[in-house]
């Protein structure tokens, strides 16, 4: 049966990952089935019946999948007052690009999570600037500005408006796909 994972990387264990490695011609110090910074990962397939080439021995096919491409971490610029906001908002109106906007706190393990999630998705999307706010250390007002109620939650801005907005409580696997689909839907 293929190997599917719901993000950039497919992770398997090591007895696959040898038969992998073995097989692709792939060094040895490969601890996982996937290629990161490229648009390729590996799923496997055991047995030969229904739609394969026997493998001989094993049985243990490696196949290329493709998913989203995990590019390099862009760190993300930090709103700490109501004139950085409303620069951020300005520059996405005169670019006619979206921003998005992590509304985040410092004590919330979620929001620390998600965070360099979204920076690796920051680098997939190299025209949409990321920023976040951590509620703690703004003005009550820039928090308002956003109406905030729940953390984390990763906003789009676009023509200095609010557009759609996700609030991360859930896996961060599918906050992700979220935010990808919303930058796609407004880009």
């Amino acid at each position: 049966m293929p190997l599917l994972a719901p993000g950039p990387r497919a992770l398997c264990r090591d007895l696959y990952c040898a038969a992998a490695a073995r097989e692709q011609a792939v060094p040895s110090s490969v601890t996982a089935c996937s290629t990161v910074g490229g648009a390729r990962a590996l799923g496997l397939r055991r047995g030969g019946v229904g739609g394969g080439a026997r493998t001989g021995r094993g049985g243990v096919r490696a196949e290329a999948a493709y998913f989203w491409d995990a590019s390099v971490p862009v760190e993300m610029g930090e709103i700490d007052s109501m004139d950085k906001l409303d620069a951020a908002l300005a520059s996405s109106a005169e670019q006619n690009q979206p921003i998005i906007i992590d509304w985040m706190a410092s004590w919330c393990r979620k929001c620390i999570y998600l965070k360099p999630k979204l920076e690796k998705i920051a680098g997939e999307f190299p025209g949409v600037m990321f920023y976040f706010v951590d509620v703690n250390k703004v003005p009550q007002a820039v928090v308002k500005r956003g109406n905030i109620s729940k953390m984390p939650t990763i906003q789009l801005w676009k023509d200095g408006e609010w557009k759609e907005e996700v609030i991360g409580g859930h896996k961060a696997w599918l906050v992700m796909d979220e935010v990808r689909e919303m930058i796609h839907k407004y880009k």
